[in-house]
């Protein structure tokens, strides 16, 4: 579903910026992101607080939502397969609102992506490592701690303008919300019936929040 949502908005933004003629499908326009509910801090403090979710699902160009959706699709499938779908989901919604608010405090510029929301995904399965120190723990721990620091490393390089702060606060929000959960039990109980409800809470939030944008989108573009 994420996925949909994401190749969805992509394919929205990219025609609105050719429209617009200021970018396309390789590269969307700034103006086009802001439009389409990307991080922007003095509309954020101002109370748009729906952009610290609606900027998690828009993309910058065709390479920079091909290489968010691979990761998603491999990661998305090991963290669903650990914590089940409920669980993930809350972990992806929190881990973006973290990253974007580490964001929006750090830098004033546009910031979007689904990364936010893919590092809080690796911090879950450190999680597992840490709450439960095992050696296949131990072993999950390590393996994702490198996919977190390689990340992290490619985010320093110049030239990408990669916004390593939202990475930051995807990581720690996930991490934290993923420790918190715990893996799920075997067997149906009041704990496993709330993290559905979570789940759903979560998706319904979601909604909300591009509702939100969509009523502010008419009115700043009529």
């Amino acid at each position: 579903m994420i996925l949909l949502v994401n190749f969805g908005l992509f394919a929205a933004t990219a025609v609105y910026s050719l429209r617009m003629g200021d970018g396309g499908w390789m590269g969307i326009d700034g103006r086009t992101l802001v439009y389409f509910g990307g991080k922007l801090r003095e509309a954020i403090l101002m109370g748009q607080w729906w952009r610290l979710i609606t900027a998690g699902f828009l993309h910058g160009g065709l390479l920079h939502i091909l290489m968010n959706s691979w990761v998603l699709f491999d990661l998305g499938a090991q963290v669903e397969e650990v914590y089940g779908a409920s669980r993930m989901m809350v972990f992806y919604i929190v881990a973006t609102v973290a990253g974007f608010l580490a964001s929006t405090f750090w830098s004033p510029a546009i910031s979007i992506g689904a990364s936010a929301g893919l590092f809080g995904l690796i911090g879950a399965m450190i999680a597992v490592g840490v709450r439960y120190p095992t050696s296949l723990g131990a072993a999950i721990r390590g393996l994702y701690i490198r996919w977190a620091v390689y990340g992290l490393i490619i985010g320093l390089l110049p030239g990408l303008a990669i916004d390593n702060a939202a990475h930051l606060g995807g990581l720690a929000g996930g991490f934290c919300a993923a420790y918190v959960a715990g893996l799920p039990a075997p067997f149906r109980t009041t704990g496993e019936r709330i993290w559905k409800v979570a789940g759903w809470a979560a998706l319904l939030v979601t909604i909300y929040c591009f509702v939100r944008w969509f009523l502010w989108f008419r009115l700043a573009t009529s």
